[in-house]
């Protein structure tokens, strides 16, 4: 799968999850060409906070794939930039590349990854190559479709930032 077939995938699980009352954050991990996880961001439906789109689409893969040897590497695709968090996962899970659509700057972890230097004492905790922009606009349409119909709060307000352009 390319990174624009990955985040398109991403960005039909978000349509799935703003369908299920959800924030419309998606994200899928593939190993070559196989979805090996997919979720929606579930925190209204699971009543809790650490359920992330991107964290818990590679609990699913680490589920699948436990310790068995991957014969390539894995990849995530997410339509919101992955959070610090889910950055630190995606690292411990072995993720060598995140594709992302939108950026999220009050914390999303490109930056990191980006100035992130890997130490020889811990090969196992590299940071991924990480790409965003891809499918941008589909993403900030999810995002302002979201927000047409939900009530003012917290999450909605959160949601409006990031549909503005970033500078």
């Amino acid at each position: 799968m390319t990174p624009e077939e990955m985040v398109a995938a991403a960005i039909e699980v978000a349509e799935a999850g703003m369908a299920a009352g959800e924030m419309p954050i998606g994200a899928i991990v593939v190993m070559g060409d196989e979805v090996v996880g997919s979720a929606y961001a579930s925190e209204h439906t699971l009543r809790r906070h650490l359920v992330h789109a991107d964290l818990l689409a590679m609990i699913q893969a680490d589920a699948k794939l436990a310790f068995a040897k991957r014969p390539q590497p894995l990849r995530l695709a997410v339509n919101l930039e992955p959070c610090v968090m889910c950055l630190g996962a995606a690292m411990v899970l072995g993720v060598t590349d995140i594709y992302y659509a939108l950026e999220s700057p009050g914390d999303g972890g490109a930056g990191i990854a980006a100035s992130w230097k890997n130490s020889p004492d811990t090969p196992f905790f590299v940071a991924p190559r990480v790409v965003g922009g891809i499918r941008r606009a589909e993403s900030r349409d999810l995002f302002r479709r979201y927000c047409e119909d939900r009530p003012d709060n917290t999450a909605t307000r959160w949601a409006r930032t990031l549909m503005e352009p970033q500078q």
